[in-house]
């Protein structure tokens, strides 16, 4: 039960980042691209880290056969995939990157399964150990802010007015709390199922880093830029490495 009190702590948490796009609105907008930025350097750096310092090396531990471990990561990658095309669930952070009034709608809908997922996650990774969880709510905290803010863009474009668009984002946003009581009893009446969500996890954070995350940022041609936005990322990636230290 604590750790289920823990997950539904840290799902609250995550939910939060959710209103926190509306104080983002007062920002300035030069101010906010460029902060922006380099949040989305952190975020590719912190679900990296988090999938290669920490799921990873759990999974290997929990599983004995290596070969099931990146079967399933292989597995959360299609999967998130697989959401991404069929959804048209894009991790957009600048809200002109969509056109069409309809895709408010699509993007709450891919956003609900993906906060689901992240509850789910939250869950399972509290059952096998606190500090486990606390760092994957690090990593899902670190690239729900940036895509928190696009999300919102994107609603705003498809026509929303900024109250709808808050009340829904923050309702969706929710659904971790959800997920967090389906991965609970998911990991406690399916013995070792943790052993195979794990790496899933591991799987979708790599896919979002890699395939949304990291190609924003070599949209930057500037020199200097660039190395700013490597050097946040890297410094993501110790970060979350000395965590994991810090956590043994």
């Amino acid at each position: 039960m604590i750790a289920l009190l823990y997950a539904l702590i840290s799902a609250f948490i995550v939910s939060l980042i959710g209103l926190a796009v509306f104080f983002a609105l007062y920002l300035q907008d030069k101010f906010l691209k460029k902060t922006l930025i380099y949040l989305v350097s952190f975020s590719a750096g912190g679900l990296m880290g988090g999938a290669f310092f920490h799921l990873l090396p759990e999974s290997l531990e929990q599983v004995p056969n290596p070969l099931v471990v990146f079967i399933f990561l292989l597995v959360g990658f299609c999967a998130f995939f697989i959401l991404e095309k069929f959804l048209r669930w894009h991790h957009c952070h600048n809200k002109e990157c969509h056109s069409h009034a309809h895709l408010g709608y699509l993007n709450l809908i891919g956003d609900s399964v993906h906060n689901l997922i992240d509850g789910i996650i939250i869950a399972s990774t509290y059952v096998v150990s606190i500090p486990l969880g606390i760092v994957t709510t690090i990593s899902i905290i670190s690239h729900e802010i940036p895509q928190e803010l696009g999300d919102f863009g994107v609603l705003l474009y498809s026509g929303m007015t900024k109250k709808k668009a808050m009340l829904y984002n923050f309702m969706v946003a929710l659904l971790a709390v959800v997920g967090v009581f389906i991965g609970y009893f998911l990991t406690i009446y399916i013995h070792g199922i943790t052993g195979f969500l794990i790496p899933a996890a591991a799987g979708g954070f790599i896919y979002i880093a890699a395939t949304d995350l990291i190609p924003e940022l070599q949209e930057e041609i500037n020199a200097k830029s660039s190395v700013k936005h490597f050097g946040v990322f890297i410094l993501a990636l110790v970060f979350m490495y000395f965590v994991k230290i810090l956590g043994e």
